[in-house]
């Protein structure tokens, strides 16, 4: 009889030696698996900073490149040289085109209203036309003054997707380039298409232009300000690029 209650005894203590290890397994893993999604979820919160880190030192890459873009600068330098002694009032005039562009240049990646982005493009086409002369005609459509007043855009966006038209298109060809930009705000959203005629004569390799018509960096600068859905995109065929900036815009008048 003591034999039994000693088995007895005996049974039930392994019984709860096994419950307490299998509640200590329990909340031992509980507590693992908060652990490890908590490590897990903070890995990807690091891995999406340092991707988004990685996107921002590339646009900065970007800006400061623009910022010295060593063809224009040199060829503006040149073009300055050879008007001093033979057209010193067009040289002043410009001096001034070059200080306005590069102040803007060296400001950084900022909004500004649309307005003054077409004043900055306005500007790098008097100092390029001086080289070009008559081999760049550009069509501006834009909306009423009253609208524009309240549209804003990040400042040289649209000045650097035309300065990637004229340094692969138009440097490229002896042909007058024909180049139509039209600027829409409705329902919400900005849509700038830049639309460039290719040339007849002149041999032009569309795979190069492909990959040249890539607007990556300045689609994410976009994005930064103006949320996921504004993007660039580029379509280039046999006879032109047209290329389409798109990014949403609430109307404040509204």
């Amino acid at each position: 009889m003591l034999i039994m209650i000693n088995v007895g005894w005996l049974e039930y203590d392994l019984q709860a030696f096994i419950i307490n290890v299998l509640f200590d397994t329990i909340i031992g893993g509980g507590f693992t698996l908060v652990f490890l999604l908590y490590f897990l979820r903070r890995y990807r919160e690091v891995s999406a900073l340092k991707k988004s880190f990685e996107y921002k030192l590339t646009a900065q890459n970007d800006v400061i490149k623009a910022r010295l873009a060593p063809h224009f600068f040199f060829n503006t330098i040149n073009t300055l040289v050879s008007l001093i002694e033979s057209n010193p009032s067009r040289a002043a005039s410009l001096l001034q085109h070059v200080s306005a562009l590069f102040r803007a240049s060296f400001e950084g990646a900022r909004e500004i209203s649309f307005e003054e982005e077409i004043a900055l493009c306005e500007h790098y086409l008097a100092i390029e036309s001086i080289r070009l002369a008559d081999k760049l005609i550009i069509n501006w459509r834009l909306p009423d003054e009253d609208v524009m007043y309240d549209m804003v855009i990040t400042a040289l966006m649209l000045q650097s997707v035309i300065e990637k038209m004229l340094l692969n298109v138009v440097e490229m060809t002896t042909e007058t380039i024909y180049i139509d930009i039209e600027v829409t705000w409705q329902q919400h959203r900005v849509t700038i298409t830049i639309s460039v005629q290719l040339p007849k004569k002149t041999l032009m390799v569309h795979y190069d232009l492909r990959q040249h018509m890539n607007f990556y960096i300045q689609a994410e600068r976009l994005r930064a300000y103006f949320g996921q859905s504004a993007d660039i995109q580029s379509t280039v065929t046999s006879k032109q690029i047209v290329t389409v900036i798109d990014y949403p815009l609430q109307d404040v008048s509204l």
